[in-house]
């Protein structure tokens, strides 16, 4: 009776509410219906946002900010034209190389693609029409969600309890990422030959290489820095995403002394608002979450998948296909907090790796970001380059049909995931 109470709250408010509220609603229908006191509700709110590895979410992202307001994506854009040289797709290639060096500074999709968007589609469009153009950026920007450091994989980490680590989850990215990098690359040189584009970038010259190296080697040693401490457990995520921000500012105070005093308040309340409107999702979730455990519905999803299949690879199979049709239609990072402590227990149960399973829950949802009718980086990318939907749409498929075949080819070959992070000791 709770369950379906609970069901019926949030479809309905689904309707004409934004997600946090129409969790809100169906956790107070769900615990009026099973008689708990309603004092839980906000004991649960306030639990589930007082932690210490959620904070690493808002400070990651005022790193990005800051990072972005110091200037850094032009010396990342100077570095990667250095190294591309000229040929088919020659500026694409500078996009999707500069989309992975910021993935390691921003750690979300989102910020990524207004800052590329903005800085790169111009100089695009002077060489590729503007469905190509924003479609390669878009591409380059999903990186920030799969590169480490990644916001996604912290709220996965925070929603999984203590089954995967946020260093685990961030070492499981690189593999896929640098492939995800070097198919973008390949697939924007085809389209770029097949729609009889002319051959772009500045031919390679090594000592204009080396000297742009030397000028981008501070914003590179940036995710060394955080990323490697909190591999090397030097010290925890949270306290990584703080170092970020603190190299973040000296980069921009004294490096490219691009970074104001007056910047930094707007950078804190886009950090704000961003990490509150996740904050606000987790909080209003644990509601739900609450009552799925008390109702015992992990155990009875459970229970329902070994009677369907015993195969731990016919499990994975079906979750994947229910998180390819929930990222068209639901934010990820709702996604994360609706179906992560309903899926993750049950992974377990089948003996799936557990680092396997979160990082192929992730970077699903996060293809699910440039898959239409909700995707939140199409969107940002339409808004930021003016180019109609229909037009993104169109030329964007090729890559979000590479990022699914990148997909399967993680669930064919697991050791590409969990070689890396198993090897350091994860």
């Amino acid at each position: 009776m709770t369950l379906t109470v609970i069901l019926i709250f949030f479809g309905l408010a689904l309707l004409g509410t934004p997600l946090a509220f129409a969790l809100g609603f169906a956790s107070l229908g769900g615990l009026l219906a099973g008689g708990i006191e309603l004092s839980v509700l906000p004991q649960r709110m306030m639990h589930s946002v007082n932690s210490f590895p959620l904070m690493a979410i808002p400070l990651f992202m005022l790193a990005g900010e800051l990072m972005v307001r110091a200037g850094i994506m032009q010396r990342l854009v100077d570095f990667s034209n250095s190294i591309v040289g000229k040929l088919h797709g020659g500026m694409a290639h500078v996009a999707i190389v500069a989309g992975m060096m910021l993935a390691a500074v921003s750690g979300a999709a989102v910020a990524s693609a207004s800052a590329l968007g903005s800085t790169l589609v111009p100089a695009l469009r002077q060489n590729y029409d503007d469905g190509f153009s924003s479609a390669v950026v878009a591409s380059a920007a999903n990186l920030g969600a799969i590169i480490p450091p990644s916001n996604a994989m912290i709220v996965y980490a925070l929603m999984a309890g203590s089954t995967v680590s946020v260093g685990g989850l961030f070492m499981a990215g690189i593999v896929p990422g640098i492939l995800l990098t070097v198919g973008f690359m390949a697939l924007g040189s085809w389209v770029s030959w097949r729609k009889g584009h002319q051959l772009t970038g500045d031919s390679f010259r090594l000592g204009h290489a080396l000297r742009e190296t030397w000028r981008a080697l501070p914003v590179l040693l940036m995710p060394i820095v955080v990323v490697g401490g909190i591999v090397g457990g030097v010290f925890t995520a949270t306290e990584g995403a703080g170092i970020a921000v603190a190299y973040a500012m000296v980069i921009g105070f004294f490096v490219t002394r691009k970074l104001t005093v007056a910047d930094l308040l707007p950078s804190l309340f886009n950090a704000a608002v961003g990490a509150a409107m996740v904050g606000a999702l987790i909080a209003f979730a644990a509601g739900v979450t609450f009552l799925f455990t008390i109702d015992m519905v992990p155990a009875a999803l459970a229970g329902f998948l070994e009677n369907v299949t015993s195969s731990p690879m016919i499990f994975l199979l079906i979750v994947m296909v229910v998180l390819i049709v929930v990222g068209m239609f639901i934010e990820s990072n709702a996604a994360y907090i609706m179906l992560v402590p309903l899926f993750a227990p049950v992974a377990l149960s089948f003996g799936i790796d557990p680092l396997l399973f979160g990082f192929l829950f992730v970077f699903n949802l996060i293809i699910g970001m440039m898959t239409p009718p909700v995707g939140v980086v199409l969107f940002v990318m339409s808004g930021v380059t003016r180019v109609p939907m229909t037009k993104l749409i169109a030329s964007v498929w090729p890559f979000v049909a590479l990022q699914y075949a990148v997909l399967v080819l993680c669930l064919a070959f697991p050791g590409i995931v969990t070689w890396l992070p198993r090897t350091l000791g994860y």
